[in-house]
């Protein structure tokens, strides 16, 4: 995916940005939470802030076998088709949640529940269309959500849930400061978290009250992935995107099933660099606010939320070795945005394989790679859509590398993440407190 930006614009972006075009008014004081596109004041000059890291552990490499093992067979994947216009639809299957930010299920768990994150500290059941009371988790003593971009910002249960209850999450303290945690569920019911188990593995100082990014996830290779934005602000101030001895404008990837508060996988990209935090696994970005992995390919999607101008859905295969510099804040997706272009030469970006501007929307929100069972000409598409006009797109692989977007549907707006269950369907997750299905119509 790495390309001169003279070619990316030439040979696809033009042509991809001419799919699904709307013409909309975007009135981003709308913006609440996901978003932070458009035109933000700068604040005054942040205090110095603290970023407490415990000294990170490094896994020993692991010796090679002496003898290859088998290769692996990959799945066998029909060529997705872009959707048919006008052929899916929502089925509301939930409501009355309080600001709800994200939706997942626990691996391992047959019961059909599912758990909505909540902005203000909480965890809720949604079991037979129904939130259900009393609470599964409940910090909001611990969790500040005094700005639109604060709060409890999601949760990934660990892939042997079902053997070791145990789970993850994400959220700013009352002081603002991104905190990483591990929480066990109740011994004696599995319906409620133990509150005093946290554990805290991870904290990372905030500048600003926005541009916290907030999701984690496991990944295929059962390491976690945290997404940290830039810091806030706006136009990255102390150019954190760039900067790798900071934990801020990046995405990480750590062991956190082994031992210490947690480990750094020996095969990082930047272990052993010297100045460079070995937790990065690739950087440059702004506001990774939602990002995936497909379920079958284990190709990963971050959704990078743009400053004033651009959009854009970032992708990264699965046999990469990490390290992809996605470009911020040299560049807003595909176009320049700050420094001189000589200074550029000399490195290399990953541009996004997506983009779209502000008559379409003005804050993305990320989804996943369908691979459900009950609407299988979907299957291979990546939905996505934007917080502001409620837009929901696909994205379709083409035989050429490029992908084509289209329109899939109109949803409500504020959409604030999009939710995957056991089976692989869909989900949207509106800020006004319902939860819908994507379904046929």
């Amino acid at each position: 995916m790495n390309m001169s930006l003279d070619a990316l614009v030439t040979d696809r972006w033009r042509t991809l940005l001419q799919v699904g075009v709307l013409a909309l008014t975007v009135t981003l004081s709308s913006l609440l939470l996901s978003a932070c596109g458009g035109d933000e004041p700068e604040p005054p000059p942040p205090p110095v802030v603290a970023t407490t890291i415990p000294t990170p552990i490094v896994a020993t490499p692991v010796p090679e076998p002496t003898a290859a093992p088998a290769p692996t067979t990959p799945p066998v994947l029909s060529t997705p088709r872009p959707p048919a216009e006008g052929a899916y639809g929502l089925e509301e299957v939930g409501t009355g949640f309080a600001k709800p930010l994200y939706l997942t299920y626990a691996p391992g768990d047959a019961s059909g529940r599912l758990f909505v994150v909540e902005q203000n500290g909480t965890i809720a059941i949604l079991r037979d269309g129904k939130r259900q009371e009393p609470l599964f988790l409940d910090i909001r003593s611990r969790v500040g959500s005094s700005a639109n971009e604060q709060g409890l910002l999601s949760v990934a249960f660990d892939p042997e849930y079902a053997a070791n209850g145990t789970f993850y999450v994400n959220y700013t303290d009352k002081g603002g400061t991104t905190v990483v945690a591990r929480y066990r569920v109740s011994a004696d019911n599995p319906d409620a978290a133990n509150v005093d188990s946290e554990e805290v593995l991870l904290r990372v100082g905030q500048p600003y009250g926005n541009h916290n990014g907030g999701q984690i996830k496991f990944g295929p290779d059962g390491y976690l992935y945290i997404g940290m934005g830039d810091g806030g602000s706006a136009g990255d101030p102390q150019n954190h995107g760039q900067d790798r001895s900071t934990l801020l404008g990046a995405m990480l990837r750590i062991d956190v099933r082994t031992g210490g508060p947690y480990v750094v996988p020996a095969d990082n990209p930047f272990v052993g660099h010297e100045g460079v935090r070995p937790e990065i696994w690739n950087w440059g970005q702004r506001n990774p606010w939602r990002f995936s992995f497909d379920r079958v390919t284990g190709d990963l999607f971050i959704a990078d939320v743009g400053q004033n101008r651009l959009e854009e859905v970032s992708f990264q295969p699965a046999d990469s070795p990490g390290g992809e510099n996605y470009g911020w804040k040299l560049f807003e997706g595909s176009e320049q945005f700050s420094g001189s272009r000589e200074g550029m030469a000399i490195r290399e970006m990953t541009f996004p394989i997506a983009e779209y501007g502000r008559s379409e929307g003005c804050s993305v929100t990320g989804g996943y790679v369908y691979r459900g069972q009950e609407l299988p000409d979907l299957a291979g598409n990546y939905i996505f859509g934007d917080y502001c006009s409620g837009i929901v797109w696909t994205l379709t692989p083409q035989a050429d590398g490029t992908w084509l977007r289209t329109v899939l549907m109109q949803a409500p707006s504020e959409i604030t993440s999009f939710g995957e269950d056991a089976d692989g369907e869909v989900y949207v997750i509106i800020r006004t407190g319902a939860i819908y299905r994507i379904t046929s119509k």
